[in-house]
């Protein structure tokens, strides 16, 4: 069986480190906000550029916490996209704000900026682009808007770690990035974990609060927050794999690269890399007419496959069904969809055996 990701495998190739790593945790026995999550936080802020990184939780509360230091509340509209991982609209509704859906382009499967202006409101606070499967958004258009109608911009950097934008590093250019560190992520520990950097002092203040039960001292609370802190286990393991990212990320386009020279089906559509950025892969997702039979014929080779997101969020019963809202190509895309195995340790035979099943489909 060919599985969609191979964490035994990439294990395996750093098991020395990652094992010293973890026992010197045990062995230090300082297991809340110790000493590698100060350095992973200095270590992922270098990486990006920027003055701040604060370790949290999740990659949802990592959103959570960036919209809420950001003013987010009752009342406001968030500007997001429909296909994605609920996580990105959910917290806008915790706050008790609501998600505004906008369609995306059905080539990069993010947003398209040229929908958004028609949506903001009096009510709009803030814009939500999701860099979808290791693509970025194109966040130009976005950044003009926001700057214009006075609105924040978090960006759901959750599959991109590492990804570029005209030479520009995804989660750098809006008021915040959100990472997860969930175990599929390109960087990513053995358990949950997030992630929030920004160029903004004062926002890096307010959520190193909000992480921490509204505490800057302990037993005296400035506001309501959360428990929200980022595990010194996952740190120190997610440290290891820091130094291998950009080498990960590679191994990860050198195997996108293979599966487009060796995928012919004329019925598939590859993904695409626009003009300007670097994709990272989180997954290598195509898209096909008759998804269903092909992922039939994968699952009969012992090949596994993935289908991101089957229901748009504009139609998920959480968020009221929506029936009077149609956003065609998030529709079309999430009855079309397929995600391929992806990983850096995937062989070049296992690519050329996927890519032989689909031909042959």
């Amino acid at each position: 069986m060919i599985p969609m990701v191979d964490l035994k495998r990439q294990y395996r190739t750093i098991k020395a480190e990652i094992d010293a790593a973890v026992g010197d945790v045990l062995t230090g026995a300082q297991f809340i906000l110790g000493p590698n999550v100060t350095a992973l936080e200095e270590e992922v802020a270098a990486y990006h550029g920027v003055p701040c990184a604060i370790g949290v939780a999740s990659g949802t509360d990592a959103l959570l916490l960036a919209l809420n230091a950001c003013g987010v509340g009752e009342g406001d509209e968030v500007i997001t996209t429909p296909f994605t991982f609920i996580a990105t609209a959910e917290v806008a509704s915790l706050l008790k704000a609501k998600p505004v859906f906008i369609d995306i382009r059905p080539d990069t499967f993010n947003m398209d900026p040229a929908l958004v202006e028609a949506k903001i409101t009096k009510k709009t606070k803030a814009i939500v682009p999701v860099h979808l499967f290791g693509h970025p958004a194109d966040m130009d258009p976005l950044l003009e808007l926001a700057a214009r109608y006075n609105l924040k911009i978090i960006e759901d950097c959750a599959q991109a770690f590492g990804a570029v934008y005209k030479g520009r590093k995804i989660g750098t250019m809006g008021d915040c990035g959100a990472f997860s560190f969930f175990p599929s992520k390109n960087l990513a520990g053995y358990g949950d974990g997030g992630m929030i950097i920004t160029k903004d002092e004062q926002l890096a203040a307010t959520i190193r609060i909000l992480r921490n039960h509204g505490s800057e001292k302990r037993y005296y609370h400035k506001m309501i927050g959360y428990n929200s802190r980022l595990d010194e286990i996952q740190a120190a393991i997610i440290r290891v794999k820091l130094k291998r990212i950009d080498a990960y990320n590679e191994g990860r386009r050198a195997n996108a690269r293979a599966y487009c020279a060796a995928i012919k089906a004329a019925d598939v559509v590859l993904p695409v890399e626009a003009e300007g950025c670097r994709h990272v892969y989180h997954q290598f997702t195509l898209k096909v007419k008759n998804r269903d039979r092909l992922q039939q014929v994968l699952q009969e080779k012992g090949i596994a496959s993935a289908v991101y997101y089957p229901v748009p969020l504009h139609r998920q019963e959480a968020f009221g069904g929506m029936s009077d809202i149609v956003l065609p190509h998030a529709e079309a895309c999430a009855a079309q969809v397929l995600s391929l195995p992806m990983f850096p340790e995937l062989t070049a035979e296992e690519i050329l055996m996927i890519s032989d099943a689909i031909n042959h489909a």
